[in-house]
């Protein structure tokens, strides 16, 4: 291309801070794979052949393909583009969570995060497969060959209707729903709610009333509001209203959330993503509970 532009190989070899005779070698090596001449030599330079001015015009089209992919895997390696999956079991509603991924989308804007909702089993599976990049879950975990940052903490909140004898409560404690009926989706976060229900009612010496409805979160609450049971969520998920219900802290629990994923990932928007994680969590002065991390692997909702 150099020589072609120039018509020579020497001006091409100064552009190009070559030998000349590195040029010649290279073109006549070029010639004799091909099997055709791309050059005429003269005395004041060359010029292309017909065959040449063929040549060059998919090598300057090869050439530029392999500069954009160049580009293109420099920014992926600088995480400035490509994809970061995201495994999530809390609400986007509100919270650390929703802050954290607006203020990712808003300094990567290039980056795609690709959002999945699922379960911790499912989600621990699929970052050891490395089918996520990255899952955020209540609790501590177990999970082998995987990385785990605590981040930040919310509160559990009952849901109920607002004319329940409990929505004149500021708090509402263990012993006051002893004897109340619970109803749960099947669906994720359900049985993590309904397992949340039996340890710590059973602790009180009580098997609660749990029915399980083939619902989502949203007919679950439109459910709550007719007086078909309360429900227990997350402090994320209050900021989503519904008609007819009222949120209510339960008193003294709170429910660590943590960020998982593989040490073996090398994909830099995930490193972007966890270091942006780790300041935000500073900076809101996020404390983990003494002994409620260890006991919450099972206490988890959304």
């Amino acid at each position: 291309m150099a020589a072609a532009e120039r018509g020579s190989f020497r001006r091409a070899a100064k552009a190009l801070e070559i030998h000349e005779s590195a040029i010649s070698r290279c073109i006549r090596d070029l010639e004799d794979e091909l099997g055709a001449a791309l050059f005429i030599r003269h005395h004041g330079g060359v010029h292309l052949t017909q065959a040449g001015q063929r040549f060059l015009v998919r090598a300057r089209k090869a050439i530029t393909q392999i500069g954009h992919a160049a580009m293109d895997v420099g920014s992926f390696g600088r995480g400035e583009a490509g994809t970061v999956r995201i495994g999530i079991f809390s609400s986007l509603a509100s919270g650390f969570l929703a802050d954290l991924l607006r203020a990712y989308a808003a300094a990567n804007p290039t980056i795609r995060p690709d959002l999945i909702e699922g379960g911790p089993s499912g989600h621990i599976a699929a970052i050891q497969r490395h089918h996520l990049d990255v899952a955020f879950l209540t609790g501590e975990p177990i999970a082998d060959g995987c990385d785990l940052a605590h981040l930040w903490n919310e509160r559990v909140f009952v849901a109920l209707p607002n004319d329940d004898g409990l929505s004149r409560n500021r708090e509402i404690s263990w012993t006051s729903l002893r004897d109340r009926h619970f109803i749960v989706s099947e669906t994720d976060p359900g049985p993590e709610i309904h397992d949340y229900l039996v340890k710590h009612l059973a602790d009180l010496g009580h098997h609660p009333n749990v029915e399980r409805y083939r619902v989502g979160r949203d007919n679950l609450m439109n459910l709550v509001a007719m007086g078909q049971g309360l429900t227990l969520t997350s402090e994320a998920t209050i900021a989503a209203r519904f008609p007819g219900v009222v949120y209510r802290p339960l008193s003294e629990e709170i429910l660590p959330f943590c960020a998982i994923w593989s040490p073996h990932n090398d994909n830099p928007a995930l490193r972007r993503l966890l270091s942006l994680a780790r300041t935000m969590s500073r900076r809101s002065n996020a404390v983990a509970v003494p002994g409620l991390i260890a006991n919450s692997a099972t206490s988890s909702l959304s």
